[in-house]
């Protein structure tokens, strides 16, 4: 691959991995499509080693993200339906409030389902707080997969 498709890469690959933190576009997908593209294009048993070890690292992101997310939500008592009613309300935000809805939306939809379910506003809030944390260890989790199929990238260029 010349050094211009690399570059292209490489862009890609940050889109990917500022979809991860933004949690718009399916980033840690992007990343791994864009090693495989280049794995594709390059070829060889090192290529090839990358795209594997993206694989592998996004793979058990996947799987570490809800274990760990869910193990947290559990420990609170916060059920998952509390956390499609926050998606649904932040989806609406996002379309009521340009660019910051989502972020004012999810949080409130969590509360107000937790309070239906508690009856009581500390409790609610209390639910609501563990479920950010939550979507925050999530976040952090997939990044840091999407960062290993990226590092393994680069390492990949270094030995091709």
């Amino acid at each position: 691959m010349d050094a211009w498709g690399e570059v292209l890469v490489g862009l890609v690959i940050l889109v990917g991995l500022f979809g991860v933190v933004v949690q718009v576009l399916p980033g840690s997908l992007i990343v791994l499509a864009a090693v495989l593209v280049w794995a594709i294009l390059t070829g060889g048993w090192a290529a090839w080693t990358v795209f594997v070890v993206g694989v592998v690292a996004v793979a058990l992101a996947a799987v570490g993200k809800y274990v760990l997310a869910g193990k947290h939500l559990r420990k609170a008592d916060v059920r998952g339906s509390t956390l499609v009613w926050g998606a649904v309300v932040g989806v609406v935000g996002f379309f009521v409030i340009p660019v910051v809805g989502l972020l004012v939306g999810f949080p409130l939809g969590v509360f107000l389902a937790e309070l239906a379910r508690r009856k009581d506003s500390r409790a609610a809030w209390a639910a609501t707080r563990v479920a950010l944390r939550a979507t925050g260890i999530t976040i952090l989790v997939e990044l840091a997969g999407a960062l290993v199929a990226a590092g393994a990238w680069v390492v990949g260029l270094l030995l091709t």
